[in-house]
């Protein structure tokens, strides 16, 4: 289980990159990633899967909320999703490949990928294969997390090298209508965290005095969280956790 660097730990982590719509720097996008590093910020990514196997680096199932398209991002190649634009920008969907040749080792990178299961179960598999072929020649400070252990567990066996985590919470029923309540039970202890290969989790920052992340502390596990937005969240955050993962302020 290879412990996250450092980097991940000394220095504030900027959600979807350092996005500010107002600025005209959505999440997930280029410009965001860029004004992530020249603040010196870590960066946290999500990843959606391509009709054509791309790792895309996207939030959402859907392209209404982010363009001003509609559909399903997997319905679309990656050639296609490179000409939707972001809302609030002039920029296309970037893939995970384009992200690492611009971070290129300058800060750490926090990779989420998103769940394909649909019930945050085992049928995973092409988008944890197209992140480790991104990632084949990257040489800078990476680590690679899920909702899903499944998939958490995937990118472990295939990359031993490789620091990988969950991303965790109190799976309440209303937050997570679309997935099975007997599910949502097993998550909620953090069961998967040592046979899913995990050295980290990053937890909801509103659960993180919680029995299941005092436990995987208990177990050497390294505490980041989600999502901080103010100073003061950040204080509070900071006597549990490592580090945070911020957004809508300077951490």
């Amino acid at each position: 289980m290879p412990a996250l660097p450092p980097a991940f730990l000394d220095r504030p982590i900027a959600h979807r990159g350092l996005h500010d719509c107002t600025a005209g720097r959505p999440e997930n996008s280029r410009s965001a990633v860029r004004a992530a590093i020249r603040q010196g910020y870590g960066i946290e990514i999500d990843l959606q899967l391509s009709a054509d196997g791309q790792a895309m680096v996207f939030h959402d199932y859907d392209l209404q909320r982010l363009t001003h398209e509609t559909g399903p991002i997997a319905g679309r190649s990656a050639r296609d999703l490179a000409q939707v634009t972001l809302r609030h920008g002039t920029e296309g969907i970037p893939t995970l490949k384009e992200i690492l040749e611009l971070v290129s080792g300058q800060v750490a990178l926090l990779i989420e990928i998103k769940d394909q299961d649909g019930a945050l179960g085992p049928n995973i598999g092409a988008l944890e294969r197209a992140t480790i072929d991104a990632l084949k020649t990257y040489s800078g400070d990476v680590a690679v997390m899920s909702f899903n252990p499944h998939s958490t567990a995937a990118v472990a066996q295939q990359c031993p090298d490789l620091p990988v985590g969950l991303v965790t919470c109190s799976f309440l029923k209303e937050e997570w209508d679309t997935i099975p309540e007997l599910r949502l039970t097993e998550l909620r202890n953090i069961p998967d965290y040592a046979r899913s290969g995990s050295s980290f989790i990053s937890h909801n920052v509103t659960d993180l005095t919680s029995a299941p992340v005092r436990d995987v502390m208990k177990m050497g596990a390294n505490v980041l969280c989600w999502t901080v937005r103010s100073p003061q969240d950040e204080l509070n955050a900071r006597k549990i956790a490592q580090n945070v993962t911020f957004e809508s302020y300077l951490a």
